[in-house]
């Protein structure tokens, strides 16, 4: 049978694969966009097999069908629609068009729980039987025929995700292919689902999943394990939301601990060594093993009063038992050592990554419950360490210790975005010295979005000594490569869980359009974070053939070492990319780092903080001081700790830094300034591609973007048409809110900056070039500028030779036929970040790229840059790279070992 698979996830990815060993022709499968550059997992699958896949954003608009997706879908040719999961809203047309029509997977046993919640409903209403249906889809909610239906038991401590992987996953996939088996055969059946015992329920969602203590202890039970683990039932404890997990039904006697008040319960609850005891209102008990906290903190709930995992743990006799046993096994690894103290370093006394791997499968010998990953002896070096990290992880207490953050929480953009606000020193979110703070403002409306902490000099010194320690002293400089990582990937994945709201912010605190920061602010950051993670054990150095001296022979081969504390200091027009360029890197061939962000940009940076530390990054390795750059910049540049400092900004701060990293301690410098690209179109080019392009190459994040093409050189037998195409396109143009979704153009990043574009337009102006539209603040709230485009530009003149980091497009004719002219008019500048051409002919294309002086030259596109291709300038551009193996060059240094033999 010929079937088009309408949906997404790793279900719709099983259901695909099943029904293609079934024997059936896929003809097509329908799923969402790429998220991130990253297609769904039945998307890959199909891609793989060379099944044609649409990625339709959507099917309808204001409720009606869009013709063209309807008539690609029809072109498919399917006799059966097959949506195993699908969060798409399907037109009728759709649904009808095949000869056999639609079926839909549904998990709950319909006309029960219809809705999108079902699985979470047939907990809390304590069904004993659960399971899914497979039905003919009609126009009604979950409301069309029942062709198969299956059941199973649920269990009495079933929880949304054990039920699911448990039956309604696997057995679901089985179901449905057994559904179009059914139809194949002609056998399937159309039960019109009774009316009777119909239910629809609303979806489940934070605001609707609180508590109600009224109740018995087995609905009390029912309401938080059918909302673990998403939406979360929550209760107001002490002023806060606590979210309950982990909850089951026990018999507890006489239970022994502290009282926990819980406001409109009938008796308080009972904070045990075995969890956090319960009651309903009929006197039963019921047992939560996690809380969480509105910061986002998870704890075991026996924890709850609990000073904090820096308190030793008491051992019983057992544990005394399984400690001993730990000391001989340690003994038996650590064999230059006579006797194992409480106070013996696992790798002090020499230990390797082996005996890491021996040790954590030695634990596992002797206690199958304690599950250690690596890190966890990298971070628990010293013998008593490693016993009470094993011992609170065989309670059930071995929770992250506690990130305390002091959220600035904001309701925008449809989502609770939850922002850090204070420096980030060795692991902890602090004040500035003195309690200074600053307020960054949203160039969207101009008002504060936060007061900020304002870094001090005394801050930098706490900050350079907290990464020194963590590089000299701590796990970080330990680690295995492979772990080191494993880690860094862990946090790219974080990030990715949070990148909705790491582009809110980056949206209302630098002016990105929204759609731009999902994509590129955010989505490249968190590419590059996984780039970068698989070359942490790759880094190698080489065996170098030298001289023999007679009679001996030599060996020679060099080693890749990290150099220990980076500065890092990164502009405002990529927040968090621009972070992320450098500190992966960085982070990747083994250092440690203190960044400062911009001043006027520093929400993105610090909610990566509190990520780092959630990843499990160890204190210090990561430290995050928002300041000016007249201080926090200094002082990181002359302090003598400091190895290596990277920079992008402008050539003029380029230039000072350079000076002081050298008279302070000859800092390794790496350096990305700023730039006024050329970009030459000429007359046989695909002119559509070279406005579109051309648009982008100046336009790209309103301009704010260091390889913008500083000057376009227009052949002049196409200028005039060009010019027109391009005024064409502005006039359609969308000023507006970055957080609108059909906004193309957002402000500028802060009031200085637009003051400086309204300056820098005015000296055009004033030197004859010829303003065609823009020039000028919109006329508004906030800092918009409008696109602006200039032509008749000459050689001399201040446009043409000095860049404007905004949306000002600079245009010059060049004759035909001088292509050796026209080049020495684009390389006749100081700088060398980027260039571009656009033409059809690849001879013209080669020359033109090998003479252009520029670090990256664009051949029939721009902006192109990618994770693995190398990144910076030439001449006053400066030097050093981001991105790409090369990049890890500038965070390692090279030292060469010879040996006589």
């Amino acid at each position: 049978m010929k079937i088009a698979v309408i949906g997404q996830s790793l279900f719709g990815q099983e259901v695909y694969k099943e029904l293609r060993k079934d024997g059936h022709t896929i003809v097509g499968v329908f799923t969402i966009p790429d998220k991130d550059g990253k297609a769904d997992l039945l998307a890959t699958e199909a891609e793989k097999d060379g099944v044609p896949v649409f990625k339709f954003p959507r099917w309808r608009v204001k409720g009606h069908a869009i013709p063209e997706v309807v008539a690609q879908y029809k072109a498919a040719g399917a006799e059966l629609n097959v949506l195993p999961f699908c969060s798409q809203f399907i037109p009728m047309e759709v649904i009808d068009h095949p000869k056999h029509g639609s079926i839909i997977y549904h998990p709950s046993l319909l006309p029960r729980h219809r809705g999108a919640s079902a699985i979470n409903w047939t907990l809390i209403h304590g069904d004993k039987k659960g399971g899914f249906t497979v039905f003919w889809a009609d126009d009604g909610l979950d409301t069309g025929p029942i062709l198969l239906q299956r059941e199973c038991d649920v269990e009495p401590n079933d929880t949304v995700n054990t039920i699911y992987k448990r039956f309604l996953f696997p057995e679901g996939v089985k179901g449905t292919v057994e559904a179009v088996r059914l139809i194949a055969e002609g056998k399937a059946p159309r039960i019109t689902q009774p009316q009777e015992g119909a239910t629809y329920e609303c979806i489940q969602k934070k605001d609707n999943a609180k508590i109600d203590w009224n109740q018995s202890a087995e609905a009390l039970h029912n309401w938080i394990r059918g909302n673990d683990k998403v939406p979360g039932a929550w209760a107001e404890v002490d002023g806060q939301k606590v979210t309950f997990y982990g909850s089951t039904m026990v018999d507890i006697g006489t239970a022994k601990g502290q009282p926990f008040e819980i406001p409109g319960a009938s008796r308080p609850g009972i904070v045990t060594k075995a969890g956090l005891v319960l009651f309903g209102n009929d006197g039963k008990t019921l047992l939560v093993k996690n809380l969480q906290f509105e910061d986002g903190k998870m704890i075991a709930a026996a924890q709850y009063f609990c000073s904090g995992s820096s308190a030793a743990v008491e051992l019983t006799e057992e544990e005394n038992t399984f400690a001993e046993q730990m000391r001989v096994v340690w003994q038996s690894i650590l064999t230059n050592v006579s006797q194992i103290e409480d106070s013996t370093d696992f790798f002090k006394s020499g230990a390797a990554s082996m005996d890491v791997v021996r040790l954590v499968e030695e634990v596992k010998l002797r206690a199958n419950s304690c599950q250690l990953q690596n890190e966890d002896i990298y971070m628990n070096t010293t013998f008593q360490d490693f016993i009470q990290m094993c011992i609170r992880k065989l309670r059930g207490e071995d929770d992250e210790e506690e990130l305390v953050v002091d959220y600035v929480e904001k309701n925008i953009n449809n989502m609770t975005i939850k922002m850090p606000h204070q420096l980030f020193i060795a692991g902890e979110f602090i004040d500035a010295e003195g309690g200074k703070t600053y307020k960054t403002i949203n160039p969207t409306d101009g008002l504060a979005i936060c007061d900020v902490s304002l870094a001090q000099i005394s801050d930098v010194d706490k900050a350079v000594a907290a990464a020194k320690e963590a590089f000299e002293e701590g796990p970080w400089g330990k680690m295995n490569p492979r772990d080191r990582g494993r880690l860094i990937y862990k946090l790219a994945d974080l990030m990715e869980e949070h990148q909705e709201e790491l582009a809110t912010i980056e949206a209302i605190d630098s002016g990105a359009v929204y759609t731009l920061a999902l994509k590129t602010h955010v989505g490249m950051s968190i590419q590059t974070f996984r780039y970068f993670a698989g070359w942490c054990d790759k880094i190698q150095g080489s065996t170098i053939p030298i001289n023999q001296a007679r009679p001996n022979r030599n060996l020679t081969f060099t080693k890749k070492e990290p150099i220990g504390v980076c500065a890092i200091v990164i502009p405002w027009n990529y927040p968090l990319m621009m972070l992320a360029w450098k500190t992966a890197a960085c982070l990747a061939a083994g250092n440690t780092i203190v960044l400062k962000p911009a001043q006027v940009t520093p929400l993105t940076a610090l909610k990566f903080a509190e990520l780092a530390a959630r990843a499990g990054l160890p204190k210090g390795v990561i430290n995050i001081l928002p300041g000016s750059g007249a201080l926090v910049g200094q002082c990181l540049s002359d302090h003598p700790d400091v190895r290596k400092l990277g920079f992008t900004g402008s050539t003029e701060i380029g230039k000072h830094i350079m000076k002081s990293c050298a008279v302070s301690n000859v800092k390794k410098v790496s350096l990305e300034l700023g730039g006024k690209s050329p970009l030459i179109i000429f007359s046989d080019c695909d002119m559509d591609k070279a406005v579109r392009m051309g648009m982008s190459s100046v336009f790209f994040n309103k301009g704010e973007n260091c390889i913008a093409a500083g000057r376009l050189f227009v052949e002049d037998s196409i200028h005039d048409q060009f010019v027109k195409k391009v005024i064409e396109e502005v006039k359609k143009m969308k000023i507006g809110d970055p957080l609108d979704r059909s906004t193309d153009h957002g402000p500028q990043n802060h009031k200085a900056h637009l003051d400086k574009l309204v300056e820098y337009c005015q000296t055009g102006v004033k030197e004859k070039a010829t303003l065609v539209c823009g020039g000028k603040q919109v006329q508004r709230p906030g800092f918009f500028f409008e696109p602006t485009i200039f032509t008749d530009v000459q050689d001399h003149m201040y446009i043409a030779k000095e860049e404007s980091f905004g949306p000002v497009m600079i245009i010059s004719k060049f004759k035909s036929g001088e292509v050796d002219d026209v080049l020495r008019r684009a390389n006749d500048t100081e700088y060398g970040l980027a260039s571009g051409v656009f033409t059809q002919d690849i001879s013209k294309a080669l020359y033109v790229s090998e003479r252009l002086n520029a670090g990256t030259v664009f051949v029939n596109t721009y902006n192109k840059t990618d994770v693995a291709s190398p990144f910076g300038g030439f001449k006053q551009s400066g030097f050093g790279k981001d991105l790409g193996q090369e990049a890890l060059n500038e965070y390692l240094k090279t030292k060469a070992v010879t040996i006589e033999y």
